[in-house]
């Protein structure tokens, strides 16, 4: 492989640094005041502030509140994290099996993807809404009242099928893309030796996408955790407050709302270090099952 020479030894670290501006701007100096302003109790109006050392963390971890919305965290987690990637995977199979309309089957299920977050939660209000909601009424037909943004399961319901129906077009598109890029010569090779469908996607199909998936696995659990605030903004806004939230609504409410600035810094700091143990869990176990062709 032939390498890049560089005229000056500076020349690289230049075009490095647009984007090293970018990362320290919105991201190491914001974490930096984050870390600082979680040792304080600060003015909400801004006109000073106390240094109280751990006090944030150990009156967050220890806050019943805060525990019971952590473990609805890790189950909302869980379960959008999984929800998207099966269906978008099994999505994937479909259209890449499809013959006929191809283009216009991919373009129908990728074009979910250009709705921002707040949008997809804007219309799953009105889906889920209490009195004009198609999924409602049709819920009524069983014998189910829902009432979204007054029952906490209902709520809770609700958050995931908008969260999950707002990202399995990201994973579609990888899982697509990966599929299209398996060799013809072992697909027909893997239809030769395997005549079950089933078996040959477990053993010949799933093994090929392995890469895909573990980098999508890695997003969805980032995307669960952090760019479903603004669907969940949206679904228990002004409503009761008993409504379901994660930790990221936690600190936007006690941070924007309480004008608690130590004690939401300190959650934000809490939960990235949660986001960086997660991530260093999945670099270092699961990736070992990754097949990289």
């Amino acid at each position: 492989m032939k390498r890049v020479q560089f005229n000056s030894r500076y020349l690289p670290y230049l075009f490095l640094l647009p984007q090293f501006a970018i990362i320290s701007i919105f991201f190491y100096w914001p974490s930096m005041q984050a870390i600082t302003s979680s040792f304080y109790i600060e003015d909400p109006f801004g006109f000073g502030s106390s240094f109280v050392g751990a006090a944030n963390y150990t009156d967050a971890l220890n806050s019943s509140e805060y525990q019971r919305i952590a473990r609805f965290t890790i189950g909302y987690s869980l379960i959008v994290t999984f929800l998207a990637l099966s269906i978008g995977m099994l999505l994937a199979l479909k259209a890449d099996a499809v013959i006929r309309g191809k283009s216009a089957y991919k373009t129908l299920l990728i074009i979910v993807y250009a709705i921002a977050p707040p949008v997809a939660g804007l219309i799953g209000m009105m889906i889920f809404d209490q009195h004009i909601g198609p999924f409602v009424k049709f819920a009524a037909l069983f014998g189910w009242e829902m009432k979204v943004g007054l029952n906490y399961f209902d709520t809770a319901f609700a958050m995931v099928v908008v969260a999950v129906w707002n990202q399995i077009p990201y994973n579609f598109i990888f899982f697509l893309s990966g599929l299209q890029g398996i060799p013809a010569s072992i697909r027909e090779a893997a239809a030769i030796d395997c005549k079950s469908g089933t078996r040959r996607f477990w053993t010949v199909i799933l093994p090929l996408l392995t890469p895909t998936a573990f980098f999508l696995l890695v997003i969805n659990m980032t995307y669960s955790l952090f760019d479903t605030f603004g669907v969940i903004d949206v679904i228990v806004k002004d409503k009761a407050a008993n409504n379901p939230i994660t930790l990221v609504y936690k600190v936007y409410l006690d941070g924007f709302r309480g004008n608690d600035l130590g004690s939401s810094s300190a959650q934000s700091v809490i939960l990235m270090l949660v986001v960086l143990v997660l991530t260093m869990i999945q670099f270092r176990f699961i990736e070992r099952r990754v097949h990289y062709g």
